[in-house]
């Protein structure tokens, strides 16, 4: 009975498999279009399904479309434009036979700005940065889902669903994620042990005046090159409590921490930014037969040119030694003089990390190395990580220290070195009986817990680069400046465009990812074109158009209220998110423009680099012993103003 009942189920077995076999023979030639199209801005058409034997021909609205093969063996449309709203793409075999046939819908390229532009000022106006971080999302979602009414609710599906979700799910996002939670428990631990009152104590007992403390912070910015994460995290909970006692502002903090951590690391010889950003010289390079200089030392070369970091450093330490501010920083200073560390201008404190800082418990003695050896173990291990990993992947042979650092696991070094933090924490509070194991685990928890709104306004601002890369909103602004470019004004334009582009998007290894691949052959065949390509005279030029891609993204990461070093910034010195924006945005901006003028363009005219960075560090001296005033001067009646009104 039971072989009977075998012999007629498996009577259909052959249904499937007949099934699958007609489906496959049935697959027809089609596109793949991507799901958005601007108007002007060029993309790729990648064809499916195209059999073996077949001479395929492609027309764009009645014109030939040369055809290419990738490296899969994909045949694909390369560089196809756009410029109305609708146009007929049509696929032929050698015979004239229609293959496939579609129509091609473009949008204004405008469009892709519109998400990152709407986050920017609500956030700004409104002072709510996940809100404004959840609008953006949304419009983007919006014009991806084709600008209707039900796109609206597609929109709104797939912002957490969908954009959110891919944001948290990349390993690289959850390793930042991860360290920036077992960095808060850590501080959790060493706040409630006396570990870091043990240090402010220390350093305080040095320290005379609000120009010591300020010089410190941004020393141990210096100090903490390797990476900007945990630079800015490291140096904000450490002299958050010395420069409070100085009567420093916390805007002033987060711009001694944002105005190092990023700068610094970016021209390291030794960083976790060094390997990505050798990489993508190196694959921009791949193209350009007649330049066989390796990329580290492209990279090398450029480092004079990349000016914004090195005046944005410079003038951090003229700021502090000088004593003079102007601005919104002025006003922030005068105010935290007065005892409002943190002023907010609707007239009550926002909810910050401030919030959630833990108090050393009573009676725990403060012992700096209760705080030190962990933040030391937490620097040692994520060097020695990187450097490891860095080796694992070179292989076995003879390496350059600079070599190893670039090719070293960043990511998985910062998870290993916090998780060691939290660690070697633990156990020197139990072991001096500061508390019990039930009261750390409650007090590391607690400082987790504090990361929680910065990690969500992280992964937020993610997620709103991710609506970005669909839209393409990098492609459409280097297609309205990458067009018509001079020699002499190649570095300024790609310094505009990869600072606006970052300022947008707040992302500026995205930026980097983005261009660079893009800038290095539009630069070697722009010098081409003028003969200037390998000369003396050209070379400069070249480099000074690598340094752009990189300050310019910098800068641009520096002043964006969506930048994840701009957050964790904030965060680590306690300060409102906008407040920080506020304050640093003039100083930025006057760097940037000196840098612009003194740096990118002035190298473009022939300018020795060197003599365009003392003629820029001149131009900022004078502006800040001009406009600049000490905290401590009074205010004049034209000018003086209530800290309500300030």
């Amino acid at each position: 009975m039971i072989m009977t009942w075998l012999k007629r189920s498996t009577r259909w077995l052959w249904l499937p498999a007949l099934w699958a076999i007609a489906t496959l023979a049935c697959a027809a030639p089609g596109f793949d279009t991507p799901d958005v199209i601007l108007q002007g801005v060029a993309f790729d058409l990648p064809i499916t399904d195209i059999p073996e034997d077949t001479d395929p021909r492609l027309r764009l609205d009645g014109e030939p479309v040369e055809l290419v093969r990738n490296d899969e063996g994909q045949w694909l449309a390369p560089e196809l434009t756009i410029d109305q709203g609708i146009s007929h793409v049509e696929l032929t075999d050698g015979g004239g036979q229609v293959l496939a046939a579609m129509e091609l819908s473009a949008i204004p390229a405008w469009l892709s700005l519109l998400p990152a532009l709407l986050a920017i000022t609500l956030a700004l106006v409104f002072r709510q940065v996940i809100l404004a971080l959840f609008v953006g999302i949304l419009m983007g979602g919006w014009i991806l889902h084709g600008m209707d009414t039900g796109a609206l609710f597609g929109a709104f599906a797939d912002s957490v669903n969908v954009h959110v979700l891919e944001a948290a799910s990349d390993s690289g996002h959850m390793s930042i994620v991860l360290f920036c939670l077992l960095i808060g428990g850590m501080v959790g631990i060493i706040s409630r042990n006396g570990g870091t009152q043990g240090i402010a104590r220390r350093i305080s007992a040095v320290i005379r005046g609000r120009r010591q403390a300020q010089s410190s912070t941004a020393l141990l910015g210096l100090a903490i090159f390797f990476d900007d994460y945990a630079n800015a995290l490291i140096v904000g909970n450490t002299m958050r409590a010395i420069t409070d006692k100085m009567a420093i502002s916390r805007a002033k903090l987060a711009y001694l921490i944002d105005s190092t951590a990023a700068p610094v690391s970016t021209i390291a010889l030794i960083s976790t930014w060094i390997g990505f950003q050798v990489g993508l010289i190196s694959e921009a390079m791949d193209g350009i037969a007649e330049w066989n200089e390796s990329a580290y030392s492209v990279f090398v070369n450029a480092l004079p040119y990349n000016a914004y970091p090195l005046l944005a450093l410079a003038f951090v330490f003229l700021v502090v030694w000088s004593g003079r501010d102007f601005g919104p920083m002025l006003k922030a200073e005068r105010r935290a003089i007065g005892g409002d560390l943190q002023h907010s201008p609707l007239g009550k404190r926002e909810t910050t990390v401030e919030e959630a800082d833990i108090p050393t418990k009573p009676g725990v003695p403060s012992r700096a190395w209760n705080a030190i050896v962990p933040m030391l173990v937490l620097a040692g291990i994520t060097l020695g990580g990187i450097y490891i990993t860095g080796l694992e992947a070179l292989g076995p042979g003879d390496h350059a220290l600079r070599d190893i650092f670039g090719e070293g696991d960043s990511f998985s070094a910062m998870m290993w070195g916090s998780l060691a933090g939290c660690l070697v924490a633990v156990i020197l509070t139990l072991a001096q009986r500061l508390m019990g194991m039930t009261e750390t685990g409650h007090y590391w928890f607690e400082g987790v817990k504090s990361m929680l709104l910065p990690i969500t306004i992280l992964v937020m601002a993610w997620a709103l680069a991710n609506v970005n890369d669909a839209l393409q909103t990098s492609e459409f602004l280097v297609a309205v400046l990458g067009d018509s470019l001079s020699p002499q004004w190649l570095p300024t334009v790609i310094f505009v465009l990869a600072a606006f582009t970052a300022f947008a998007t707040g992302s500026s290894w995205g930026v980097m990812g983005i261009m660079m691949p893009l800038v290095v052959p539009l630069a070697w065949a722009v010098l081409s074109h003028h003969d200037l390509a390998g000369s003396a005279e050209g070379m400069p030029i070249l480099y000074a158009s690598v340094a752009s891609v990189l300050a310019g993204a910098v800068w641009g990461d520096h002043c964006s209220p969506l930048a994840d070093t701009t957050l964790l910034s904030a965060m680590a010195s306690g300060c409102n998110l906008v407040d920080h924006v506020r304050t640093q945005l003039p100083y930025a901006l006057l760097v940037g423009v000196v840098a612009l003028l003194f740096g990118t363009l002035a190298v473009g005219y022939g300018i020795r680099w060197w003599l365009g960075l003392l003629a820029g560090l001149l131009v900022l001296t004078g502006v800040l012993f001009v406009f600049g005033r000490r905290a401590s001067q009074p205010v004049s009646n034209t000018t003086a103003k209530s800290p309500e009104t300030a």
